[in-house]
């Protein structure tokens, strides 16, 4: 049975000071979600997509490849500092339920960034005019490297059970609205990725996942570090 979370006052903090960091942590927790978003958005293939297929949309389209490329830099940068904070409002609020969702997304959501992928890949070999059936040879056999598959695995997993878990663990802490929206926002993903490959509904999926995230850095930086459970 989940215990409702038992708020503490808030720390007495300069006005100014408290915009600044409820500005800057809002910002961050909301940006690495909505730049992966915005990355599903203009990618130039489905996920879905046969290999051969997929590495040739690639090579024909070398700018909006480039684009997800920064896009991926920048949710490097900004994703980790997004769930860590989520995940630290969850741990102080429900520990048990908020530790497992905490390890979980961020085990899972910087996988995403270890994972093994074509895009950089068959990025330079567009530029190094290497024919796409090499590329895609050259993926299959990493595809078989276990350190290179087990990211990918775990990416799968994690950010999709992780998100929920993280929605049911705050649930309370932060508004309904906000918990419903992470915790719909990756299965969502799921879907618009596998069953009815969709790249806008997509990347809407993605920025719910940033809505959830903003709402917690928001709550965090209002309330002391000790938000106790009753």
């Amino acid at each position: 049975m989940l215990h409702e979370p038992t708020p503490v006052a808030a720390l007495d903090r300069p006005p100014a000071l408290s915009r600044l960091l409820a500005g800057t942590a809002v910002g961050v927790a909301l940006t690495g979600p909505v730049a992966i978003g915005l990355l599903r958005g203009v990618l130039p293939y489905d996920t879905v997509d046969e290999p051969l297929v997929l590495v040739e949309k690639i090579m024909a389209a070398p700018g909006a490849q480039t684009l997800v490329l920064w896009l991926a830099y920048l949710a490097l940068l900004t994703l980790p500092l997004g769930v860590g904070m989520a995940g630290w409002l969850a741990v102080r609020s429900r520990p048990v339920l908020g530790a497992v969702a905490a390890v979980l997304s961020w085990l899972g959501f910087l996988s995403l960034f270890a994972s093994h992928g074509v895009d950089a890949t068959a990025l330079a070999a567009a530029g190094a005019g290497v024919p796409a059936e090499t590329v895609v040879a050259l993926e299959t056999a990493a595809a078989a490297i276990p350190v290179l598959a087990l990211p990918g695995l775990v990416f799968v997993v994690g950010h999709i059970l992780g998100a929920v878990l993280l929605a049911v663990a705050l649930r309370g802490v932060i508004p309904t609205w906000a918990a419903v929206a992470l915790g719909v926002s990756q299965p969502l993903h799921l879907v618009f990725v596998v069953l009815l490959p969709n790249h806008v509904l997509d990347a809407v999926a993605w920025s719910l996942t940033g809505v959830g995230f903003a709402a917690a850095a928001a709550v965090l930086v209002r309330r002391s570090p000790s938000v106790v459970t009753a």
